[in-house]
């Protein structure tokens, strides 16, 4: 991505900005894993008098801390958070339930005087509050289980092919690994008829408030080593005792919210598939992979506007950027 593209401005802000309680706009902080969301999300909370609104499809989850770097208690403490730590492992949530709830939760928030501050790396859930997300056709017990009958035998490449051939414009959307919404996709179009993408372009509902999005963008080696530095950080912190304890308290691998890089590949070491080295070695490569698919994603949205990020960033400076950025955004 070339330089030109990011947004700079001579004048930064030196003081927190109020929200018109009548414009009603939101501010998205979006970017990869491991580029310092959350950092920056606490820095503009408290400029702004925000409260932050979590857009993470792991961090909804109890008992999943360490491996995925959820806030810390003090974090927590500063700034009102929502949607984190508010299911069990065990329950089914959707990007649509999401993104009807988030909804509700920032219009409360504004109700409230505060700002509210959408912050996270689902890009399907960031997708849901701003787009909105289609739901609207039932489901089949009998074709959900011909489509897992077929998982097991064929495997989960085979399902994503023929999702690609019938609906290649949802396919491009979706990691192959997720199966569970490839499936959803593929329910659809043997209900319907029609691709999943026609629902999404024709349903959408479009929320009642301004959205700014801005991300944050490193450079592909510095974000790489962070993410490897992450990874060591997380094992040194108890990462494998956390995951030791959801395993002795009952919670399989099978869980789609254990369905998680870092989760999977401790799973697999404590089941003697893999050494200790090549469980480290596995999630720092499958954290950088998973980091690019992010990008890929949110590099396909026009609206977000890219802010440099390097070692070297005055974190205060870039919030004052950003939220130059936002004021002039929401006074057009």
């Amino acid at each position: 991505m070339e330089r030109d593209q990011f947004y700079t401005v001579e004048k930064l802000a030196n003081s927190s900005v109020k929200q018109n309680s009548e414009q009603k706009a939101i501010l998205a902080i979006v970017g990869p894993t491991a580029s310092g969301k959350t950092h920056l999300s606490l820095i503009l909370a408290n400029r702004l008098d925000a409260e932050i609104v979590s857009a993470d499809s792991r961090q909804v989850y109890k008992y999943l801390t360490i491996g995925t770097a959820k806030p810390t208690k003090d974090e927590l403490r500063l700034v009102p958070h929502h949607f984190i730590d508010i299911l069990d492992p065990r329950e089914d949530y959707s990007a649509g339930q999401y993104g009807n709830e988030a909804r509700k939760c920032i219009e409360n928030i504004h109700k409230r005087g505060k700002q509210p501050l959408l912050v996270g790396g689902s890009g399907l859930y960031v997708k849901a509050v701003i787009d909105g997300l289609f739901e609207g056709v039932g489901k089949s017990e009998e074709l959900r289980k011909q489509l897992l009958e077929e998982l097991n035998e064929y495997g989960a490449e085979w399902l994503y092919n023929r999702l690609q051939s019938i609906d290649p414009a949802a396919a491009t959307t979706m990691d192959p690994t997720k199966i569970r919404r490839v499936i959803r996709a593929l329910e659809v179009y043997y209900l319907t008829g029609k691709p999943i993408s026609f629902f999404h372009l024709t349903q959408q509902k479009r929320p009642p408030f301004k959205i700014v999005q801005v991300g944050l963008f490193w450079e592909r080696s510095e974000l790489y080593l962070r993410i490897d530095q992450r990874v060591d950080a997380m094992i040194n912190g108890g990462f494998l005792d956390e995951v030791r304890w959801l395993q002795e308290n009952g919670y399989s691998r099978t869980l789609n919210a254990l369905n998680t890089v870092g989760y999977k590949e401790a799973f697999d070491y404590f089941e003697g598939i893999i050494s200790y080295a090549t469980m480290i070695e596995l999630i720092k490569r499958n954290t950088r992979r998973f980091a690019k698919r992010q990008l890929t994603w949110y590099r396909a949205d026009q609206r977000i506007r890219w802010f440099p990020v390097s070692g070297s960033t005055e974190w205060e400076q870039l919030a004052g950027e950003i939220i130059e950025y936002f004021r002039k955004c929401t006074e057009n």
